[in-house]
């Protein structure tokens, strides 16, 4: 189960996730991103309620990388540490901005 809550503040979006990551949640978290990135400069994902993070996860946090990229910025904050291991190992932790 993913909790996702959503704060757009002018041209920077918030995004804070609570609970799992996964193959279930990822396409919700996906449709979240699509309806919400066109109207965005910056967005941060809050992951301090975030306790598992599968490879679907990981697929849509590298869509958001991708599509900010080209438009703006994107940080992840609050990064726990059973969250941080999966990026060591991906090797996600040199891709993405993780503050």
């Amino acid at each position: 189960m993913l909790k996702i809550n959503k704060n757009l503040n002018d041209k920077e979006l918030t995004i804070a996730l609570e609970g799992h990551l996964d193959t279930i949640s990822a396409p919700e978290l996906e449709t979240e991103l699509k309806n919400g990135l066109s109207v965005v400069e910056s967005l941060v994902m809050d992951l301090k309620g975030l306790e598992y993070i599968s490879s679907a996860g990981l697929r849509v946090l590298l869509y958001a990388k991708k599509t900010m990229d080209k438009k703006g910025s994107m940080k992840i904050i609050n990064v726990n540490e059973v969250v941080n291991e999966v990026f060591e190992v991906t090797g996600f932790i040199d891709i993405l901005d993780i503050e």
